[in-house]
């Protein structure tokens, strides 16, 4: 008897890894980021904050960052409106890196505080083996930099950055996944 043809190899492995990863009681990585739209706390933060946001784009904003109250927020979308999924996705993710208190665990609800003290490091010097790590990130994150434009985004993800290289020891890959976990523009979901 002849031996069966495997038409879609790819297919039979993922169904076996599949399967292995179950009988592990396993998850794929990224799963508990797709049911992030199931938990109705996160989803209403969302609400709030895809309707109620004060973000801009404006000199004139990021200006003001250094003059906001201690209690102040950076909350909402810069460039277009938010979305559900990818900000469920952001938020879960980023918890990953929760031991690390640079990180704004939610790229749409910063404080005005740790928005300030971020972007006073956008300026500080690097090594030649740091640039290379900053460069590396500029040239591969999903928008080019640390946000899409230069708005107080970037300099408070520019100023993390640096932080993150040299007090974290964070290596082009590590940065490129922060910075895209911490888009705050809105729009189109990343695929990652």
């Amino acid at each position: 008897m002849p031996t069966p043809r495997i038409r879609h190899p790819k297919v039979v492995v993922l169904l076996i890894a599949s399967g292995i990863a179950l009988a592990a009681g396993l998850s794929w990585p990224g799963e508990a980021a797709r049911g992030a739209t199931d938990d109705p706390a996160l989803m209403s933060r969302f609400e709030e904050l895809s309707r109620n946001g004060n973000s801009s784009c404006s000199r004139a904003f990021m200006d003001s960052i250094a003059t906001m109250p201690e209690a102040g927020r950076l909350q909402g979308s810069c460039c277009a409106p938010m979305k559900a999924h990818r900000y469920g996705e952001q938020v879960v993710a980023l918890r990953e890196y929760s031991h690390i208190p640079e990180i704004p665990p939610d790229p749409y609800d910063v404080s005005a505080s740790l928005a300030h003290e971020l972007m006073s490091h956008y300026d500080d010097e690097l090594t030649a083996a740091e640039q290379a790590v900053y460069d590396y990130a500029m040239a591969n994150s999903d928008e080019k930099g640390p946000c899409c434009c230069q708005c107080w985004r970037w300099y408070v993800y520019g100023g993390l950055a640096k932080i993150l290289i040299r007090e974290h020891a964070f290596d082009g890959p590590q940065l490129v996944e922060v910075w895209n976990l911490s888009s705050g523009c809105g729009g189109a979901e990343h695929q990652h």
